[in-house]
């Protein structure tokens, strides 16, 4: 059958390879795409794969590109009402998330409530309100498959057991640029050291989060949701290789664990064909080359943000949204030179403590958690 989607952040990184993946299958159809202000890569976009609906959330930008398409068929919207218009429009069944950041909230909200399945590659939808997310795709009959590699991985892993009892996930992590150091070492990491990561192609942000490890420490809450399991039966693996992009353990102690080249596209294909899988070309592995995969317990006092993620999850409520808005605020502050590489669990750390945390919540509690978290993150010192 035939998908009908729409892509919130088609100039991302994950965006423009689902387009890429989407290029190659004859049965699904784009007709929806947002951007945050890449109106240049929107254009292209918008001419190679003629949506009807199209949002940006910069209103200038959106204004701009009206014009640029006075003559073209397609309708520009703006701001995160237009993104929310974009992921609720008649005729699509499934929406993919990869806006960066608590912007993607209220969309996936929307288009859950519209009925709309989600492949989602938006970790702070999960993050600051898995719980609400988790019951409205129960209540609306809707889909959640995840396109990150590592909840891919353990979604695949989890085909055709389900009578069988988990014991643990393996989530495996790179371990990022830092793999291995000490606090000591990391004392005067530059924007551009953070920035480079060994296997993957990421943004800014992401890439950031790979090297204080809060990225895995994201998955694990977002783990928790989406395969509702208890915070203690996930487990983080340091895997260099990030060929074993993550695995389950059953009761019985065997092991399934899903492999591959590092390549997002596999993840992104799975969750638009599943439950079948279609030919690619993407990488195979070649085991005779990679003849050399190494498991590593992560350091949770030099990699502190991963520590305050469990913590997070484990106290739970409110506090996750506030975890979420104050790593987004550190990170943008990291980036901009205003803190070092240390100070953003710092920040984060401080954050959290400041927060009374609410166990009787609604969406608006919760994006009133993160805004609250983002003033104070702005605001705070380092140790």
């Amino acid at each position: 059958m035939a998908k009908k989607i729409a892509i919130l952040g088609s100039t991302g990184s994950i965006g423009t390879q689902t387009l890429d993946v989407i290029s190659n299958l004859k049965d699904v159809t784009v007709l929806g795409l947002t951007a945050n202000e890449n109106i240049d890569l929107l254009e292209k976009q918008i001419y190679e794969n003629k949506p009807k609906l199209v949002a940006v959330m910069n209103e200038d930008k959106a204004n701009e590109l009206r014009l640029r398409l006075r003559d073209k068929a397609v309708k520009v919207l703006s701001g995160l009402d237009g993104l929310v218009e974009v992921a609720t429009m008649e005729g699509i069944d499934t929406v993919v998330t990869s806006v960066v950041g608590n912007v993607g909230l209220k969309p996936t909200f929307a288009a859950i409530k519209s009925g709309k399945n989600i492949a989602l590659a938006n970790k702070e939808t999960l993050v600051s309100a898995g719980e609400l997310i988790l019951k409205a795709a129960k209540k609306h009959n809707v889909n959640i498959y995840p396109v990150d590699s590592e909840h891919s991985a353990i979604f695949q892993c989890l085909q055709g057991n389900s009578g069988n009892r988990i014991n643990r996930l393996l989530l495996t992590a790179s371990g990022g640029p830092f793999r291995g150091k000490n606090v000591g070492q990391l004392q005067k990491v530059t924007v551009q050291d953070a920035l480079k990561h060994p296997n993957w192609s990421m943004g800014k942000k992401i890439t950031i989060d790979s090297a204080t490890m809060m990225n895995k420490g994201l998955e694990v809450i977002e783990a928790k949701w989406l395969f509702q399991v208890d915070v203690r039966q996930i487990e983080v693996l340091v895997h260099p290789q990030s060929i074993v992009h993550s695995a389950v353990e059953y009761e019985d102690h065997s092991i399934i664990a899903q492999m591959g080249e590092h390549d997002m596209r596999v993840a992104i294909q799975y969750a638009l064909t599943y439950p079948h899988r279609v030919a690619s070309t993407y990488p195979q592995v070649n085991f005779s080359f990679r003849n050399s995969l190494t498991f590593e317990e992560p350091d949770f006092e030099t990699f502190r943000c991963l520590k305050l993620a469990y913590q997070a999850i484990e106290i739970g409520g409110t506090l996750c949204a506030v975890l979420n808005g104050a790593n987004e605020i550190a990170v943008e502050r990291f980036l901009n030179n205003e803190i070092g590489f240390l100070q953003i669990a710092d920040v984060i750390e401080k954050t959290m403590q400041a927060h009374q945390v609410k166990y009787e919540y609604d969406l608006q509690d919760l994006l009133d958690a993160d805004q609250w978290a983002k003033t104070y993150a702005s605001q705070v010192k380092g140790w």
